[in-house]
């Protein structure tokens, strides 16, 4: 998880076409990234013995999705990805997986030491490995987009700080139409979007960041069997939330808890902290600048 001391915002030489603006090419990266995994899961839906589309499409569907992010850099920002880069990519995608496991191990603990998560039984495999490659799209797409995108690209206009809160309330309203969520959902999840920025910005690589986000959602979802934002649990133990919805989450799961509320919170402090030491953040005024240096 070494990273360089300063941090350049990526911007490669610009054209004088509109690509050289920062809505724009978010919206080329945002459709690059999404169109692909959209044709392969709607193409998918079409052949009717759900057996031979247990698992394969949302594998095939990541796999298009990294492939239309990375033609949308090489085609439209005209530099190699290396945000994507293979250098030190294991490393820190397990640190992203112990980071959120940790995570979640810790306030599925509080939760039960106070009474509000009990397991109930157990399941069987089947439903883990369909959550283990469901998570694993969940998390590789929603990355690329609002962290490999959103995050990245706002940065080079507004600087880090701005980006940061701006990609996290985009987050948060992405996820708004899901069953059960409430205020504290909304603020949990914006809390997400910035824990999960400062994980891409203490390398300015996807690993860590893809590698928390499944994590939190696959040991949610796969092993304690309980709702992920909303959507039904089938995981390896059947665990039931008990007590008010602010405190245990209710239908959306442990994401509509205080604890997770301020769980995620240390967790961002602690990362912002990270990135910070490493020269990762970016004021808006540098950030210009070297914007301003690539147009010339």
């Amino acid at each position: 998880m070494n990273a360089p001391l300063t941090a350049p915002v990526h911007a490669a030489p610009l054209s004088n076409s509109l690509t050289r603006f920062t809505l724009i090419r978010i919206v080329l990266g945002i459709v690059a990234v999404c169109l692909p995994v959209a044709l392969v899961l709607i193409l998918s839906n079409q052949i009717p013995d759900k057996s031979l589309r247990a698992f394969w499409p949302p594998l095939l569907a990541a796999l298009v999705g990294i492939s239309g992010y990375l033609f949308y850099v090489r085609k439209v920002e005209h530099r190699p990805a290396t945000e994507l880069s293979s250098t030190g990519a294991g490393v820190e995608f397990g640190a992203g997986l112990l980071l959120g496991t940790l995570l979640f191990l810790t306030v599925i603990g509080l939760l039960a030491a106070v009474g509000s998560f009990h397991v109930t039984g157990t399941g069987n495999w089947s439903p883990v490995a369909k959550s283990l490659v469901e998570m694993l799209f969940v998390a590789l797409i929603e990355e690329l987009v609002f962290r490999g995108v959103l995050l990245r690209l706002m940065e080079r206009s507004l600087g880090s700080r701005v980006a940061l809160v701006l990609s996290a309330v985009i987050f948060a309203v992405a996820h708004l139409p899901n069953d059960g969520i409430t205020a504290i959902a909304v603020a949990n999840t914006a809390l997400a979007g910035l824990l999960f920025g400062a994980a891409y910005l203490i390398t300015r690589r996807l690993w860590l960041t893809v590698g928390m986000h499944f994590a939190w959602n696959f040991v949610s979802d796969g092993v304690f069997g309980i709702p992920t934002s909303g959507h039904p649990a089938r995981g390896l133990l059947q665990g039931q939330l008990s007590g008010p919805d602010w405190l245990a989450g209710g239908a959306y799961g442990v994401e509509a808890s205080a604890v997770t509320l301020v769980m995620i919170a240390l967790f961002t402090v602690l990362l912002l902290l990270r990135a910070s030491r490493n020269g990762h953040l970016v004021s808006r005024t540098a950030a210009r600048a070297q914007l301003t240096a690539a147009e010339q």
